[in-house]
């Protein structure tokens, strides 16, 4: 049997199809041993004063998890604005893990960091996710988006995603029901994310349905030329035959290297401005007092 946490996160209307999915999700993974505890995003405020909404008591569920499974709606082709504000406040270069590993070295030499950032040690906990998107429309225009975003809320902490999937045709409450082929499915990304359990990056596997990027899994890419760029993840290769070769996996944010690399240049970046931040005052008094207008 499984052990381990799996943290659910509900992102659209209590009781609707995307909940509906996660709950699928969570009673797979429950029934193969695993703790599971659900969380709406609705009765989180994120809009008070750091220190007085509820953005550290989600960040310690998070971190006391072992898998994360976030089931979210799709509206104009992406995810809710609230969710996208989670990420904001809780994730990026505050939980990444290249930059916390980066930032504990400087300190085991005796040294301070240059940046400002969060050092939580437990972000470095080995972690999975699953990622649910649920829409109405039929066609792939409407839905593109939604998982490319979703994967902005897991490679920063480097939680691998182990499997993902998109459900059309639920564009009126809760009829995700009638479509019985994606319940089913949601139950088996609940049983795919906990049977990697305590898995991290570079050992989970992935299960879900295979893309064209070989580290998102994903099929959004950017042309440039006979290059191409995953949209998602910033892996890089070239078109030949009408295929895409995959030539620099070490280009994906969800690498390592690449956020070893990001985490240098925030450094160097750093001391570079604060060598010149009299200058940076100077210029930027001459804005200060442009007129605001309040509501």
């Amino acid at each position: 049997m499984t052990t381990g946490q799996v943290l659910g996160l509900s992102c659209g209307n209590p009781g609707g199809s995307a909940e509906i999915l996660l709950i699928e999700a969570l009673r797979a993974a429950q029934d193969d041993g695993a703790s599971v505890e659900l969380v709406r995003l609705d009765d989180l405020r994120f809009d008070a004063t750091p220190g007085e909404d509820d953005a550290e008591w989600f960040w310690e569920r998070l971190l006391a998890c072992d898998g994360w499974i976030v089931s979210s709606p799709i509206i104009s082709r992406t995810v809710p604005g609230r969710l996208k504000m989670l990420g904001d406040r809780l994730l990026g270069p505050n939980a990444d893990a290249a930059i916390i590993e980066g930032l504990l070295e400087v300190r085991r030499n005796g040294g301070e960091p240059a940046v400002p950032f969060r050092v939580d040690e437990r972000v470095l906990r080995p972690r999975v996710a699953g990622l649910i998107a649920c829409g109405g429309a039929l066609t792939t225009q409407w839905k593109a988006l939604a998982l490319p975003v979703m994967h902005t809320l897991t490679f920063s902490m480097s939680i691998a995603v182990v499997d993902q999937m998109v459900v059309e045709g639920a564009g009126t409450p809760r009829s995700v029901v009638l479509d019985q082929d994606a319940v089913k499915r949601s139950g088996a990304l609940g049983h795919h994310v906990a049977s990697q359990l305590g898995k991290g990056l570079e050992d989970a596997t992935y299960l879900g349905s295979p893309g064209a990027c070989p580290m998102c899994h994903l099929d959004v890419v950017v042309l440039e030329g006979d290059g191409v760029q995953c949209a998602s993840c910033g892996a890089r290769g070239h078109l030949a035959d009408g295929r895409v070769e995959w030539t620099d996996l070490d280009t994906s944010v969800i690498s390592m290297a690449e956020r070893r690399a990001h985490y240098s240049e925030i450094v160097e970046t750093a001391r570079a401005h604060a060598a010149q931040s009299e200058t940076v005052a100077a210029r930027a008094a001459a804005y200060s007092d442009f007129p605001v207008s309040h509501p």
